[in-house]
């Protein structure tokens, strides 16, 4: 059986700490605040894990558990996965060398939980798979103990996605141990395995072998300048000839990189053209919004809305979970638009809270979006 992991009790975090910066790490606070009922339970919760009141946290296959204040003993219980499931989820980690450098190096790559999910891997928690325990008197699903327990975890989990394997059966050796064996082939001769190399006449019979995946996209970038001197390009307009182009270039890349492309109207494309190239269209707004969170960070400059009263119930205790002990700021809401005196926070339909600064008597984009609002007033 995989041992288990301690990790010490975290200590008292200042007000405005963010939890799950990683988003294998958001996925699992929202698969724990989507199955809460009571969001006063869960400002709790983040108030105990802010202020050092869980004890240290062990990790074990299907389980976390701690000691919280008032010798509480709190579990959080995941589901394992089987052992026909963790051959298909290695199945997908051997597929792309790329996969096994991103677990070491403490990532967890979405193409990867996808595939895994494609094969019908569950690694990422969904509404309703985490069970929490524990032996307070409390009724909540999950209690405050439980629910700060989830949250502390939430750290463990952005420092080391190994965490969420371990929880789902298997730690780190073991599933190092089953890609080593995997890349390991077992047709070798007795010369090729005693003298780790293959005789020259053997290895020229085989032939020519596959070349290997081409090198990542993702890599400095860029666009090539179109040359088309004006004198041989009578009524053609080189300069916007060259944006053009070298947008091109842009959203051809991103196709292979991600395999889609957003559909835009003509508003968004001019929008985008005039922030990618620094364009000087009169958009100054819009290409600030633009670069800070693209067509939703444009549209939640442009078109107020009003967001579903679940989330806007969930943002107004993160926000007040900020102030631990303190009175939080004054809040005027107007559907998507929280103004707190020189400061507005806009609900985007991403589910980001985009910051705004007033500038000439308007509201201007103000930096890049925040699933927390806490974060951002506090910052």
């Amino acid at each position: 059986m995989t041992a288990a992991r301690g990790f010490p009790a975290f200590p008292p975090q200042r007000a405005g700490a963010r939890f799950a910066t990683s988003w294998w790490g958001r996925a699992w606070l929202k698969a724990m605040e989507d199955t809460s009922l009571d969001h006063v339970l869960l400002r709790k919760g983040r108030a105990y894990a802010k202020t050092g009141q869980i004890g240290p946290i062990t990790v074990s296959p299907g389980r976390i558990a701690a000691v919280t204040e008032s010798e509480y003993d709190t579990v959080v219980r995941v589901e394992q996965l089987t052992d026909a499931a963790w051959e298909r989820f290695l199945d997908q980690v051997a597929a792309k060398s790329g996969h096994i450098a991103a677990l070491l190096d403490r990532d967890m790559p979405h193409d990867l939980v996808e595939a895994a999910e494609d094969a019908a891997v569950p690694l990422l928690p969904a509404v309703g798979d985490l069970e929490p325990e524990c032996s307070c008197p409390d009724w909540g699903h999950p209690c405050k103990h439980a629910a700060a327990l989830c949250y502390q975890a939430s750290w463990l989990l952005d420092a080391d996605p190994f965490v969420l394997l371990l929880m789902r059966g298997r730690g780190e050796r073991e599933l190092v141990e089953a890609l080593q064996r995997r890349g390991t082939s077992g047709d070798e001769t007795p010369a090729a395995q005693e003298t780790g190399g293959v005789a020259a006449a053997e290895a020229f019979a085989a032939g020519v072998p596959p070349l290997p995946e081409p090198p990542p996209l993702e890599v400095a970038f860029a666009p090539p300048v179109l040359e088309a001197p004006a004198d041989r390009t009578p009524g053609v307009d080189v300069a916007a000839l060259r944006v053009l182009a070298a947008s091109a270039a842009s959203r051809a890349r991103e196709l292979l990189l991600h395999g889609r492309l957003p559909e835009l109207t003509e508003y968004q494309d001019r929008v985008r053209l005039a922030a990618d190239h620094d364009l000087d269209l009169g958009l100054e707004a819009a290409v600030q919004a633009w670069r800070y969170g693209g067509t939703h960070g444009l549209d939640v400059l442009e078109r107020p809305w009003t967001p579903p009263r679940p989330d806007l119930a969930r943002a107004q205790t993160r926000l007040e979970a900020g102030w631990e002990g303190e009175r939080p700021p004054q809040v005027e809401a107007w559907r998507n638009r929280w103004t707190l005196g020189p400061l507005q926070l806009r609900y985007g339909r991403d589910g980001r809270w985009y910051p705004f600064t007033l500038r000439d008597g308007a509201w201007w984009p103000a930096g890049p979006p925040e699933r927390d609002p806490s974060a951002l007033v506090t910052g």
